[in-house]
């Protein structure tokens, strides 16, 4: 078989972040002209995307990284998890190179080296907007590689590197691409996407013969022109978000914020030596609702840090319980190699943190149902992910996709995965929406 297409079998774990790494070096695969795999059995070799930030995924990357092995016998790992590379050679000693994440050029090098491309200009083409991942109608649109912060229990700066931001016509570019391809929905992704900019100076860009500063507010503004959702996703809750929040309401970008709290208490935040929590947030999120009442939030808390009392929990709840965090996502505590916070004194014994963390799901629960009721008799516009049995699963602009809620309803024949539609909501539940399709006029 020497004439014939070279195949790379490829997984990808972790987060968006690292998504878009896999699909940007298999955008360079295709390009060369190498087809993927669809097991590990039927390529010539594997190349496994892995993910490094706690002990579960290290865990996954390394499982996996010994079942390509075990089935087709030639890896090469890149990703998160090759910063040490020596934890990888040490525990699978025959993968065939490592290398770190966003290392595109390296593992294009590993490929020729064991797997030299082929090239045929008949085959080999690939669409301007590179290979995705995702469905065809939305797509991941990452802003800046690495991270600033020094919070104690992260190690991400260790693993990606600082930030790193792409100039804003590239990042423009790309979105007006993918729109063209057809993506109704673009993900806006990065480590911290209100800093965007900042390590460039927000350096000037030219789109569509208007200037641009490589900063958050003008990507807003600039991708509000492609008239397509807009969300956005890790966004840091510095004073400058705050000029967000009208585009928001005027609809130029998706009434969304993904917003990483991570807790509530002053000197829990102090100890995780988090960034931009001085601010009276609370206050702030009121402001923001008065501006946009659309605006759904969502957020993600650490519960049994270090050091975390009975009073920095109850603070906790009670913060949630007035700021109505519409999604709501809860870990405990769990020592993670190489961070600052695993040396901190006082930790949390495991069953008060699964306490914790019922506690804190169950309030969010309450809250998630109270907030969507507000739906129920209304008409909302929504993006439909899939069609079954004449049911079609979509999700509103308060839903972003595999995170948050759906919305369900009986479709007719021109309902279809990636299309806009209007529907009016009959019944809530504590995470979903159900509705109905009015009938046209």
């Amino acid at each position: 078989m020497a004439d014939s297409t070279p195949t790379v079998g490829f997984v990808s774990l972790g987060c968006p972040k690292a998504l878009v790494d896999s699909e940007r070096i298999i955008t360079r695969l295709r390009a060369e002209g190498y087809q993927l795999a669809p097991d590990f059995k039927g390529a010539d070799l594997v190349i496994v995307n892995t993910c490094g930030f706690i002990d579960s995924a290290i865990e996954e990357s390394m499982n996996t990284i010994g079942e390509a092995l075990a089935e087709n016998g030639k890896v090469i790992v890149t990703g998160c998890m090759g910063r040490n590379p020596e934890r990888i050679i040490q525990a699978h000693p025959s993968v065939l190179g490592v290398t770190g994440p966003q290392a595109y050029e390296d593992v294009m090098a590993a490929v020729h080296t064991h797997l030299p491309p082929r090239h045929d200009p008949y085959t080999d083409l690939i669409p301007p907007h590179g290979i995705k991942l995702t469905p065809r109608h939305y797509a991941y649109l990452k802003i800046s590689e690495g991270c600033n912060n020094s919070c104690s229990f992260c190690i991400i700066p260790n693993l990606r590197g600082k930030l790193v931001s792409r100039p804003i016509d590239e990042v423009l570019r790309e979105a007006e691409q993918l729109a063209a391809a057809g993506v109704r929905e673009l993900l806006v992704i990065s480590q911290d996407t209100s800093a965007y900019g900042s390590d460039i100076k927000y350096r000037s860009g030219r789109w569509r013969d208007a200037d641009y500063q490589t900063r958050l507010i003008d990507l807003c503004r600039a991708l509000g022109e492609l008239g397509i959702w807009v969300r956005l996703h890790y966004v840091y809750p510095y004073p400058h978000v705050n000029d967000i929040i009208p585009l928001m309401a005027e609809g130029r970008i998706l009434p969304y914020l993904d917003i990483p709290f991570q807790h509530a208490s002053p000197a829990v935040l102090k100890r995780m030596r988090r960034p931009a929590f001085a601010e009276d947030t609370l206050r702030r999120i009121e402001r923001w609702r008065e501006i946009c009442p659309d605006l759904t939030l969502r957020s993600s808390f650490v519960v049994g840090f270090p050091g975390e009392t009975e009073e920095d929990f109850e603070y906790l709840l009670d913060w949630l319980d007035e700021a109505q965090i519409d999604r709501v996502g809860c870990f405990t505590y769990s020592a993670v190699e190489g961070a600052v916070s695993n040396a901190l004194p006082d930790h949390v014994p495991e069953e008060l943190k699964q306490e914790r963390f019922n506690a804190v799901m169950e309030l969010a629960r309450d809250v998630s149902a109270r907030r969507l009721s507000r739906y129920v008799g209304r008409e909302i516009e929504v993006m439909v992910d899939e069609v079954a049995d004449g049911i079609a699963i979509a999700r509103s602009r308060g839903d972003a996709p595999e995170i948050d809620g759906v919305v369900r309803f009986e479709a007719d024949a021109s309902v279809r995965p990636g299309t806009l539609v209007t529907v009016e909501v009959v019944d809530s539940d504590d995470y979903d929406l159900e509705a109905f399709l009015p009938e046209a006029d």
